[in-house]
């Protein structure tokens, strides 16, 4: 059975306790002109993040001191006073920066879109805005718009493209983020995440509904307006906006582009479809029936760090692409260039070997839907967070019996990450004893052109393999069903 999702599905006790809300109807009314193009999302499967601003150049160090936390983060974390971080821009000059290499390197390694970020938290606009001087054109002596480059380039090799607008948390510009109207209803909170995470060290002398009106949204209006055909508005930190705030800029984008999706982070459980937390793998069910997209990265940051040297290997990032794609969701996967525009030829790697991966196998992701197991086996791994990751590592030890499953139309896929030594394996979750065991037609294997040995017996499906192997990386299996 293909499972169809609907974001509905994840706001049904919501629409329940505002089932007179004039807001949620007119929600529910946009929302349901977007099922062709959740479903064209949903069909990409694999997206690349692009998380690049000012902070790539101090690299997670500050004074000579190692920053902890993330590293775009670090006006943050270090406190940097407002004028003291606005000087790096006279600094900010990516001549390294290749649009066209960029889209080439998503699209070698399999991507089907790109998402890139015209302003984060720092406030600062990576494009040129009208709005503010604190540009990229305005303020650096830089004279390129990176994200109009890399939407006509996007245009150009066939990808899609979307952007990641931080709408609620500017440090530069947002006031306080709505956190002081936040302790004023809510007093009794004293825990450290009541006033995260606003510049509360040296805030700018506006308030939060001020900056909304006079930067986030007129940007939000500007970048709708130059940049046609976007796949989706990534907003982000939404914690101290209101419902009606929320529900603006979801409104916003779709009175401009109404195809363009929009993600839950929009906040106050408005948005098209679902993010889950940062670097992680949702349990099977969770979130309910809906379509979703799990952000992940390919170190323990988003933005540069120059000592963050934790860069996860080909296997796991390949498991990453297979768990996320059995249980039905997208994987955008992140890159931090540096401050010269120049990508870490780690990640570069990395994205050169899954492509060689989703050149062979590909088709058992794109358009995929999830089938009624999505991994069989033994090795059982959770991933929670970036600090989860960070901290445990990952277990790699997978075995012969580990395997996950995709479907499409008629074909039943099967992906492994580890070749059968003697050459054979079997498949439990096809033994025709189960009731939702398909009868299988024929068997090939991706990439070859040799013939499947293959029995169904009461015991799974058995497969012999051919004695050459297809990839260092395991396998993945067709089974075409009557």
């Amino acid at each position: 059975m293909i499972k169809r999702f609907t974001i509905i599905a994840l706001f049904s006790l919501f629409t329940l306790v505002y089932a007179d809300d004039s807001l949620q109807q007119d929600w529910q009314a946009m929302h349901a002109t977007k099922s062709q193009a959740l479903e064209q999302f949903n069909d990409y499967k694999f997206g690349m993040f692009i998380h690049w601003g000012v902070y790539s150049m101090p690299a997670g160090i500050w004074n000579g001191e190692k920053i902890p936390g993330l590293g775009e983060w670090i006006f943050y974390h270090a406190q940097i006073p407002r004028a003291e971080y606005k000087q790096l821009c006279s600094q900010f000059n990516p001549v390294k920066f290749d649009a066209k290499a960029w889209v080439k390197l998503a699209k070698d390694a399999g991507m089907r879109y790109v998402i890139a970020m015209p302003k984060h938290h720092d406030g600062f606009a990576m494009y040129d805005s009208k709005v503010t001087d604190y540009d990229i054109i305005d303020s650096t002596p830089f004279d390129i718009d990176p994200i109009k480059a890399l939407s006509q380039e996007c245009e150009k090799q066939g990808l899609r493209f979307g952007i990641y607008y931080s709408h609620s948390t500017d440090w530069m510009d947002g006031g306080n983020a709505g956190v002081l109207n936040y302790l004023k209803e809510n007093p009794d909170d004293t825990s450290k995440w009541a006033d995260w995470p606003a510049n509360m060290w040296d805030p700018s002398p506006v308030s939060f509904e001020e900056y909304l009106e006079v930067k986030s949204k007129p940007q939000m209006v500007e970048l709708l307006n130059s940049l046609p055909n976007l796949i989706e508005i990534w907003y982000d930190m939404a914690n101290h906006m209101t419902r009606e705030q929320s529900f603006e800029f979801y409104k916003l984008v779709y009175d401009i582009q109404p195809n363009c999706l929009v993600n839950s982070r929009v906040g106050n459980d408005w948005g098209d479809y679902w993010v889950t937390g940062d670097n992680k793998i949702p349990d099977d069910g969770e979130g309910g029936d809906v379509y979703w997209e799990a952000p992940g990265t390919l170190n323990n940051t988003w933005g540069y760090k120059s000592y963050d040297v934790d860069w996860k290997s080909t296997k796991e990032l390949i498991y990453w692409i297979m768990a996320i794609a059995s249980k039905g969701g997208n994987y955008l996967l992140n890159i931090g260039p540096k401050g010269d525009g120049s990508i870490p030829q780690e990640s570069i790697d990395q994205l050169h070997k899954i492509g060689e991966w989703m050149s062979i196998n590909s088709e058992a992701v794109y358009g995929t839907h999830s089938w009624h197991v999505t991994h069989e086996g033994p090795t059982k791994i959770e991933i929670k967070s970036t600090t989860q990751r960070k901290r445990d590592g990952f277990r790699s030890d997978f075995q012969e019996q580990d395997f996950w499953f995709t479907q499409k139309d008629n074909n039943l896929y099967i992906m492994a990450l580890v070749w059968p030594e003697d050459g054979t394996v079997t498949i439990k979750s096809l033994s025709p004893q189960m009731d939702y065991a398909p009868e299988i037609k024929n068997i090939s294997l991706l990439g070859s052109e040799q013939k499947i040995a293959w029995k169904q017996t009461s015991d799974g499906l058995t497969i012999q393999f051919p004695a050459k192997r297809i990839s260092e990386y395991g396998y993945v299996l067709r089974t075409e069903m009557k």
